[in-house]
């Protein structure tokens, strides 16, 4: 299973959300390029980066970070955050992005999402956010009715191979991440599937990788200390 560091960059500082909300954010570095650079140096092979005011505004005020963080590491980033065009999308993995991460479009513009997978293939995965396996979209500020499981079965009609799951209510809160429904998926679809929100200790690790997930976002356990980034990834491959 891969460990995926996370860094969300608010503007252009390494941040942590709870559930979400841009109102609660805490900011654990000035130096997103350093924290980068850190995760590679315990053995991170790819960083999850998330583009918080693209998210929130559909601008484009991280994407300087971004291309320090890739000029000064040598491992591949995928990046999401408010990608909603085809031409955004282009420009991000232009800019030397491995892979980009459609959330909001994967619901409200379905159709761009078909383009971009025949035009990128697995270099495009979607980030499906629900709560309770309902969709939410718009940096979770919209709740739909779209169930999580089914969206994931028509995702990978379409060509999509990984998709990244998170579970709003877990997000930031340090209680476990949601066993069931990474369960649920992965019997469900063939998908890869990384596990985001509430990874809170090796435990919870070590359990998402029994369930057989193809990754794991840790962010706010490694920025606590509750996690120790260079042990788990060493555990991991001496498995």
């Amino acid at each position: 299973m891969i460990i995926f560091p996370a860094i969300d960059l608010k503007d252009g500082k390494c941040v942590r959300l709870t559930q979400g909300r841009f109102d609660e954010s805490i900011i654990y570095s000035s130096n997103p390029v350093e924290v980068a650079k850190s995760f590679e140096n315990d053995g991170a092979k790819y960083l999850h980066i998330i583009d918080l005011n693209g998210a929130e505004s559909n601008d484009n005020k991280n994407l300087d970070t971004i291309k320090e963080i890739i000029k000064n590491i040598s491992i591949p980033i995928q990046v999401g955050g408010g990608i909603r065009s085809v031409e955004k999308a282009t420009k991000i993995l232009d800019a030397g992005v491995s892979r980009i991460i459609i959330g909001t479009s994967a619901i409200e513009d379905f159709d761009m999402l078909k383009v971009l997978v025949e035009k990128y293939s697995e270099k495009v995965i979607v980030s499906i956010d629900a709560n309770h396996q309902k969709v939410a979209t718009r940096g979770w500020s919209t709740q739909t009715e779209v169930n999580a499981i089914d969206l994931s079965k028509k995702l990978e009609k379409i060509g999509i191979k990984t998709i990244v799951y998170t579970d709003i209510s877990k997000d930031g809160m340090m209680q476990g991440p949601n066993f069931l429904d990474y369960l649920e998926l992965s019997k469900k679809t063939n998908l890869n599937i990384i596990a985001s929100g509430g990874v809170s200790s090796f435990n919870d690790v070590l359990k998402l990788n029994e369930i057989g997930l193809y990754g794991a976002i840790i962010g706010k356990a490694i920025y606590e200390s509750k996690i120790n980034l260079k042990e788990v990834i060493s555990c991991l491959q001496n498995e």
